[in-house]
């Protein structure tokens, strides 16, 4: 009897269904009780619960059961496999119901549906709205009529909405949906009709499409297909994988599944490299456009990223599921790319973003997890880092990574140590400077990539500060000082040298910028030389024609603290206000010192700035009321055309004033051995690290006993252990160099590829030829062991 009691057993304690049941195992013979059951096997659909049956029938009673009521059992077994195997969802349905799932999270403020309802005119339009401007500066408000009319949707179909099912709230819905389809309204930006309006239709047909009159659903079908594979901004790119969404969700909504399995194809090829092209970058970053400027964390994430990882959710464990081989290399773009351009992979980077810095933002957060859990669900692949991120995110976590990293296909550079984060930004005659100012955004970024180099330790240090920002002092920069910056149509040019680049083992590394303004033809050898708990930066052979001055700054960025000087060996606060200070030797502020090697006379403003959203950008709608904020400043000033002017400077993060004041003496133990118009170099002799850019073939000095010289021009980190060396890394910023030809002093055995090692004892050197990389892969860094 063991069956029957099973059975009852694992069935829900509701009364209806335990009615159903009989009361005693014998009464099981009888054929209205194996109805009743039969049925609720039927609603649960239930494959196990066939097999509890068939033991409930054989040991239920001592009493044999008759042929006929084996015979109605057996029928009723077949029928029931039959309705399971049919009621079954299938693939296609169980993606489209994924899809539906998350369009429904969304939290219905009933105080929002009414403001909605309050804008909207009796014919469907809103009030709010101006349908006519059409153009790319007003941002397309048009948008918002069809982002209102998917959150009514959802408010109709939500159960836990007051307007759940409201035959008044559905007739406001069809007449907003028909004003739209009537009009039909295409902004000048292809986004507008291409992405935007497609992307806020379809989600609202896959909501509530099946509620709505069928010749209205016909009418807005048109719209929602401009997002197809033939459409102008479905070129390779961050946008065409979004554009293949929509029309994958379209495809779900009308049922072509033909159509659906073609699309899903196309988004499971697009994570691949397309190196030289739009796309991911061999080394992780990503080009949007043919300019080759960096989108990593715009284009790159937010649409290429994050979109493939959506459909990788949703087709997860079904016939569509992707391979593994492109989910692992999504990982790796996200840890290696992504993550790496995020200020600890947490807060958003200010100096990746483009035209899109002149928006002001909300409140400063980290990002959110949804991407790495989606990545959880499809693959196990450097789950650790992962995990490690979304903690991070969500405060459980503290910072511990440490890492240097070049993106040589975007001239970027990261460094990163647990307590602070920063950058340099950089281009070439292979990359241009900036992104256009495309719609209106950006009007005064020209000076972006001169050689930026911005210093985060919360990461919120710039949060907001643009409509204050004065656009010629950027920090990390060298800029002429004009009465006024360029037009918007000359922000974007070609670089004009081609050695720019870095050397870095993954842990350490150094910046090489030979630069020449684009814009105004200032000239500097420019570098950065970064440590565990130091960096410095040298300028040199700094040159400029026009009879105006030119800056180099240190830093520009909120103002959080009051500010420390040491000035003529006397340590004092400054009052607000702007400073010209001589013979200066040290400044601190919030909780980061800046040390000047050889005191100089350097220039510092801690004081209110003030400007507009609206001064910044060329959109419409944009806020003119006067910003205030508090900013600190500090820059060097090289005079009116200077001809061979220098700098030289070290940033110390995440210290405190007493022990930055301490530990000041003797500059950290860390020496500028050259700082040259051929050679920039700098030793810490803390670390035993020596890092070196050759703008031509040449010798550094590193100590008594060992000098270093390449037969060309290239960058050198050279890792000591007291007297013996440890690891040789180079690489070759101009990226055209097969090979360098280094000669040590003393005799010294390498091991490794890459490599030939050529003793010469009877010289008392040794002459190491590097192979560097090539191909999609030159300009990285190369190392060399020693025994």
């Amino acid at each position: 009897m063991s069956g029957f009691f099973i059975f009852k057993d694992v069935l829900p304690k509701n009364e209806v269904i335990q009615n159903l049941l009989p009361d005693k195992p014998e009464f099981i013979n009888r054929p209205g009780v194996l109805f009743n059951i039969f049925s609720i096997l039927l609603h649960f659909r239930a494959i196990n619960s066939i097999k509890i049956f068939t033991s409930l029938i054989t040991t239920s009673s001592d009493k044999p059961m008759s042929s006929t009521i084996k015979l109605v059992f057996c029928l009723l077994i077949a029928g029931f496999v039959t309705l399971s195997f049919k009621a079954r969802p299938t693939d296609f349905e169980i993606i489209k119901g994924k899809v539906v799932a998350e369009l429904m999270e969304t939290k219905i403020d009933a105080g929002r549906v009414t403001a909605i309802l309050d804008r909207m005119k009796p014919d469907g339009s809103f009030k709010n709205i101006n349908y006519a401007d059409l153009s790319r500066t007003a941002g397309f408000p048009h948008r918002f009529h069809t982002s209102d009319l998917l959150y009514l949707a959802k408010a109709y179909k939500n159960k836990k909405s007051k307007y759940y099912k409201s035959k008044q709230l559905k007739e406001r819905i069809i007449a907003s949906l028909t004003y739209w389809v009537n009009h039909d309204f295409v902004g000048d930006n292809w986004h507008d009709s291409q992405i935007t309006t497609p992307t806020n239709l379809g989600d609202f047909m896959l909501v509530i499409g099946d509620e709505l009159p069928k010749d209205l659903v016909a009418k807005a079908q048109p719209i929602i297909r401009r997002a197809n594979m033939n459409a102008s901004g479905a070129r390779p790119s961050g946008d065409r994988i979004v554009i293949a969404g929509i029309l994958a969700k379209n495809m779900l909504f009308v049922g072509d599944k033909p159509g659906f399995d073609e699309v899903i194809k196309i988004i499971a090829g697009e994570i691949k490299f397309n190196t030289g092209k739009r796309g991911m970058q061999s080394d992780y970053s990503f080009h949007h456009r043919e300019d080759r400027v960096n989108n990593t964390t715009s284009y790159g994430y937010g649409k290429y990223a994050n979109e493939f990882g959506n459909w990788s959710y949703y087709v997860a464990n079904t016939q569509y599921a992707f391979a593994k081989e492109k989910i692992n290399q999504l990982v790796d773009y996200y840890l290696d790319g992504i993550y790496k351009q995020l200020v600890y992979g947490i807060y958003t980077d200010v100096s990746v973003k483009n035209r899109s810095i002149t928006q002001e933002e909300g409140p400063f957060k980290p990002h959110g997890v949804t991407e790495i859990e989606r990545l959880l669900i499809s693959t196990d692949y450097r789950r650790p880092e992962l995990e490690e991120i979304m903690k991070l995110r969500k405060g459980e976590a503290k910072p511990s990574q440490s890492f240097s990293k070049f993106f040589w296909q975007t001239e970027h550079f990261v460094f990163q140590r647990p307590n602070f984060y920063t950058t340099v930004r950089m281009f070439s005659t292979r990359n241009r400077n900036m992104e256009e100012p495309y719609n209106g955004p950006g009007k005064t970024t020209h000076h972006r990539a001169d050689g930026t180099n911005y210093l985060m330790l919360k990461g919120d240090e710039y949060h907001n500060i643009w409509s204050v920002y004065d656009w010629q002092k950027i920090s990390g920069t060298t800029i002429l000082q004009k009465p006024r910056l360029h037009g918007p149509e000359n922000i974007q040019l070609d670089g004009l040298t081609d050695f720019v680049g870095a050397v870095t083992d993954g842990l350490y590394g150094a910046v090489a910028f030979d630069f020449i303004s684009p814009h105004d033809q200032v000239k500097a050898k420019k570098a950065w030389f970064f440590f565990d708990e130091e960096y410095v930066c040298l300028g040199a052979d700094i040159k400029s024609q026009p009879n105006l001055p030119v800056a180099t700054t240190i830093n520009q960025a909120l103002l959080r603290s009051d500010i420390t000087v040491m000035q003529n060996n006397q340590v004092k606060k400054l009052p607000p206000g702007n400073h010209e200070l001589q013979d200066l030797k040290l400044v601190y502020h919030d909780k980061v010192g800046y040390i000047l090697p050889n005191p100089a006379t350097v220039h510092l403003s801690n004081q209110a700035e003030q400007g507009r959203w609206s001064d910044i950008t060329d959109q419409k709608n944009i806020s003119k009321e006067v910003v205030r904020k508090e900013v600190f400043k500090l820059w060097f000033d090289h005079g009116k055309s200077p001809a061979n002017a220098s700098y030289a400077y070290m940033v110390v993060p995440a210290v405190s004033e007493q022990a930055f004041i301490a530990s000041s003496q003797n500059n950290r133990q860390v020496e500028i051995i050259a700082n040259t118009a051929a050679l920039q170099a700098v030793k810490n002799n803390k670390s035993g690290i020596t890092q070196m850019a050759f703008y031509q073939a040449g010798e550094a000095k590193i100590s008594k006993d060992l000098k270093i010289s390449l037969d060309s021009q290239g960058m050198a980190m050279l890792k000591m252990q007291g007297n013996k060396i440890q690891e040789l890394t180079l690489s070759d910023p101009s990226r055209k160099l097969k090979s360098v030809l280094v000669t040590l002093s003393g005799t010294h055995q390498a091991k490794g590829d890459f490599f030939t090692s050529l003793p010469q004892a009877e010289q008392g050197s040794t002459s190491i030829l590097v192979y560097l990389p090539d191909g999609d892969y030159a300009g990285k860094s190369v190392t060399v062991k020693f025994d």
